[in-house]
């Protein structure tokens, strides 16, 4: 969905990231710094309970992440190593931006009533889907089939948690926190369908599919 915008986004940080590659900053220090600035915002979030500047905090650092691409370009290009680490710590921090989450829930007097609950069990299957839909893509490019397709990419799935985030920070009900968690869970599960389904449409149309006994 927001993957579209990846383009112009890249046009848009340039500047940034040139300055930065001026400094001798390397597109693997920028995502290092990137991954662990997002894992201690998502800590001190769920610890606090104050999602409104943890949103904000979060999304800056994930849009900072973005940078180490065009940072990587201006060093030449990118190399297997820097894609695998991004890839990893992406997974870092896709967990700890959810289980901020989860720890501000169950700090909440409220925790054991509905909507609290519903939100936490959806939460759960946010953190599930996000491993295997990145799973799913990378096990089946392993077997030599590619799917990247899906409604819900990390882009789209960090926009919902963070604007439900925001939402709930800006202190709506805990409804409208369930509610966006809820689409997380529903387009996650959606996505990591439409993966299986898709090399296992390339698995049948491949005569060297089976694996010998």
């Amino acid at each position: 969905m927001f993957e579209k915008l990846r383009k112009p986004w890249k046009h848009l940080i340039a500047p940034i990231a040139r300055g930065l590659h001026a400094l001798g900053i390397t597109a693997n220090a920028v995502t290092i710094i990137g991954a662990a600035g997002t894992v201690l915002a998502a800590i001190v979030t769920g610890v606090t309970g104050n999602l409104l500047v943890g949103s904000i905090v979060i999304a800056v650092l994930v849009m900072f992440d973005s940078l180490d691409g065009s940072v990587a370009q201006l060093e030449g290009g990118g190399t297997k190593f820097g894609a695998f680490l991004d890839s990893t710590l992406d997974r870092v921090a896709d967990w700890a931006v959810l289980v901020a989450i989860i720890v501000y829930l169950t700090q909440r007097d409220d925790f054991m009533t509905l909507w609290p609950q519903i939100t936490f069990y959806c939460t759960l299957v946010g953190i599930m889907t996000s491993f295997v839909t990145s799973y799913a893509r990378a096990r089946g490019e392993a077997v030599g089939y590619e799917a990247k397709n899906g409604i819900a990419t990390r882009s789209d799935r960090l926009v919902i948690i963070l604007v439900g985030m925001f939402l709930a920070g800006c202190g709506l009900p805990i409804q409208v926190l369930a509610c966006f968690m809820a689409v997380l869970a529903l387009l996650g599960v959606v996505t990591v369908w439409q993966r299986m389904h898709t090399i296992h449409k390339l698995a049948m149309a491949d005569p060297s599919n089976r694996i010998p006994a």
